[in-house]
């Protein structure tokens, strides 16, 4: 570390609340920045699924309440506004870094009002309402994808890839799952996919019985879901390690041929960082279609496939698994190819604009 950067240390603010696909990257970026000797405070919605990523923080967080903006919440937006003043007041940051989503905007707009250097980072190939709305205010948009610049004209923008979890490397494969098994990973994020879950649950009970023993799943169902696809898989002698959320992702991945998940901008660059070969089915009501354009990014790379859900069956998706079992040169191949989007230094690029 150099001495001038020791020298220099700022009070600074991470405001991530949302979902674990917003927060999991600002905590990278926090976690950098107090090693580089920064005063660094985390603010979250207060949602209770945020609970469930702080493993990975073990820092000071405020709470900011939050709330999607809409008629029905503009007095929470509101309050929330005011208390973000209040805490800048006592707090008394340098700059600001908001990672996108409703949880943005009561802290952004309070740091413009309070005169405090705003940062932006837009996790998704095309920026989200907030990050489109915020940009004005902000000295820099920190992007994960190039094309994203397209949509952020007149703006300052940086393209640093996005964030991921310092803990998912390195880590060992679960000692429950037998050797030679072929192993797939269900998730559809921090909160689940109901969809999803139906179908990915349907083709392991279909290929279990094509393949005779020889499979094993791993499925991040969310809290809904989490009773009815774990008796699913008991009821049919599926192998499984079936849970709401997985608090040892490293680990999940590690043990994991192939993923099967939404195309969340947090999930493509941890299959990226990590080369997991992927079957992306974006969620069709995600706004702006972002999460088609995400999965995009990485079909075009060769290292993962894209399935639109209104076409995707249980029938169907057996087929395909089956397939990627019987050619493993296949999923090597994309496994190199994913690892090229990597961008492992992203939480430090972050970093370097509340650095400056």
């Amino acid at each position: 570390m150099a001495k001038g950067r020791e020298k220099e240390k700022k009070r600074l603010i991470v405001t991530c609340g949302g979902t674990g696909g917003h927060v999991f990257p600002g905590l990278a970026v926090a976690n950098e920045l107090r090693g580089r000797g920064h005063e660094v405070e985390v603010w979250l919605s207060g949602r209770a699924v945020e609970g469930k990523t702080l493993t990975a923080w073990n820092g000071p967080v405020f709470h900011t309440y939050a709330k999607p903006l809409s008629l029905h919440n503009l007095f929470p937006v509101i309050r929330s506004f005011f208390r973000c003043l209040l805490r800048f007041r006592a707090f008394k940051p340098d700059a600001v870094l908001a990672m996108g989503s409703y949880a943005s905007l009561p802290p952004v707009l309070a740091a413009h009002w309070k005169g405090i250097r705003i940062v932006l980072h837009e996790a998704n190939a095309v920026p989200g309402k907030a990050v489109e709305f915020l940009a004005r205010y902000a000295s820099c948009v920190a992007i994960s994808f190039p094309e994203t610049a397209k949509h952020l004209k007149k703006r300052e923008v940086k393209c640093t890839g996005l964030p991921v979890r310092c803990d998912l490397e390195g880590q060992p494969r679960y000692e429950e799952i037998p050797e030679g098994a072929f192993v797939f990973f269900v998730t559809g994020g921090s909160q689940g996919a109901h969809r999803l879950n139906e179908i990915a649950s349907q083709a392991a009970v279909l290929l279990d019985k094509e393949v005779h023993g020889r499979l094993f799943v791993l499925h991040q169902t969310g809290e809904a879901d989490e009773e009815w696809v774990r008796a699913c898989y008991e009821k049919a002698g599926v192998p499984n390690k079936t849970a709401a959320f997985f608090p040892d992702m490293g680990r999940a991945f590690a043990s994991t041929d192939l993923v099967v998940a939404r195309a969340g901008a947090s999930t493509c660059f941890e299959l990226a960082y990590l080369g997991k070969p992927a079957l992306l089915v974006p969620l069709p009501s995600a706004v702006r279609d972002h999460q088609h354009l995400n999965a995009a990014a990485l079909a075009a790379s060769g290292g993962a496939d894209e399935a639109r859900q209104d076409e995707l069956t249980g029938r169907s998706l057996m087929r395909y698994l089956k397939h990627k079992m019987e050619n493993p040169m296949q999923l090597r191949q994309m496994a190199t190819a994913i690892r090229t989007l990597a961008v492992p230094e992203a939480a430090s690029r972050v970093a370097d604009l509340l650095d400056r």
